[in-house]
């Protein structure tokens, strides 16, 4: 009785949310770059169901009429612009469409970006330059493109797609490390010049992995089959919470404890974090099955996996490599037990100074 009491109130909740999120967001115009698969799907999906009007932009335009029309057939109004945000002109282009079909943007969702693996040396100076250009400079693009708007309007959202990647360097991942430092950079700095328009919000987002398409679609010189480390999270839980955002703006968001904790422990333990996260994955490049080499959706939109999820999650126990999970918990662990440890060790010098006292 009481299980059904509980799911009675959560489902009043839910229902109290959706209604809450029609009245929001029914008039408003939403733009959502990297729209093709993965996260950006789901967050056009929740958009949709909420009563948005959607601009979805990506360089895959069959996916993106795919999606255009299951979002029409949650009642939403949508166009699609084939966009490659790593080109300046094309994201101009975008904007000028989104503002003249209601003569507004109202939120913007720089969310488009590539993935590669490898050794520094090994990858093709062109694919960290294009990695670069699509996830660093695509992002810079789009703010810089919106905030004019944002600034005409005197109001607007600006919500940046980042990942833990943003606080916690990868190894084999130089230029996308480098990549989502650099947004954090860039966002930071913008936030200050823009702290005279109260109105105008630039909202920061850090999910831990998600599991979503994106790593098959990653660019891959390791020669062997890779995978997202553990925890792997929902895209559309994910998807649901930048909708609360986009809802109730805030600078910084966190949105999985995993990720929190990865970031914390390296800026506690930097040199050991990252000998641990070498290890980690060095450890798991040696047991990985053999794979091809190759560029991924780096320079050109791949045709398959262009759902919400990837499968990660669901992989069989031989698939996911018990390297990686036992190693990103002993991350974790560490993290918590060298955070615990100072606190502990003054108790115990605290109870011994109070039992010295009493005798």
């Amino acid at each position: 009785m009481w299980r059904d009491y509980l799911m009675l109130e959560t489902t009043r909740e839910e229902r109290d949310m959706k209604r809450r999120y029609r009245k929001n967001f029914s008039d408003k115009v939403i733009v959502i770059t990297g729209a093709s698969s993965g996260s950006g799907k789901a967050m056009a999906e929740q958009f949709a169901l909420a009563g948005a009007t959607l601009v979805l932009a990506a360089r895959n335009i069959e996916a993106l009429e795919e999606l255009a029309s299951d979002c029409r057939s949650l009642g939403a109004e949508v166009l699609v612009q084939q966009t490659d945000v790593s080109k300046p002109l094309e994201v101009i282009r975008l904007a000028d469409m989104a503002a003249s079909f209601k003569k507004r943007i109202d939120i913007w969702i720089n969310n488009a970006g590539v993935l590669a693996v490898g050794n520094f040396e090994d990858m093709p100076i062109e694919v960290h330059d294009q990695l670069i250009q699509t996830n660093l400079m695509g992002y810079l693009h789009g703010a810089y493109t919106v905030i004019p708007y944002f600034k005409k309007q005197g109001r607007g959202t600006l919500i940046n797609n980042i990942s833990v990647g943003g606080f916690l360097p990868v190894p084999y991942g130089v230029s996308y490390s480098a990549s989502k430092f650099g947004i954090r950079g860039f966002s930071d700095a913008l936030k200050a010049e823009l702290r005279k328009w109260p109105h105008i919000h630039i909202c920061d987002v850090y999910p831990a992995f998600l599991d979503t398409p994106g790593m098959s679609h990653a660019a891959n010189y390791t020669g062997k089959v890779i995978q997202p480390m553990p925890p792997v999270h929902d895209p559309v839980r994910f998807a649901k919470s930048i909708l609360k955002l986009a809802d109730n703006p805030a600078s910084f968001n966190w949105v999985h404890l995993s990720a929190a904790a990865l970031s914390l422990a390296y800026r506690l333990f930097p040199k050991l974090t990252s000998y641990f996260s070498y290890r980690i994955i060095s450890s798991y490049l040696k047991r990985a099955d053999l794979s091809v080499k190759t560029d991924g959706n780096v320079f050109l939109p791949l045709a398959y996996n262009v759902g919400i999820i990837g499968g990660w999650r669901y992989a069989t126990k031989e698939k996911i490599r018990p390297t990686l999970a036992k190693g990103a918990l002993g991350i974790l662990g560490l993290t918590a037990l060298l955070l615990v440890a100072p606190l502990l060790s003054r108790k115990v010098k605290g109870i011994a100074r109070k039992r010295q006292l009493s005798e």
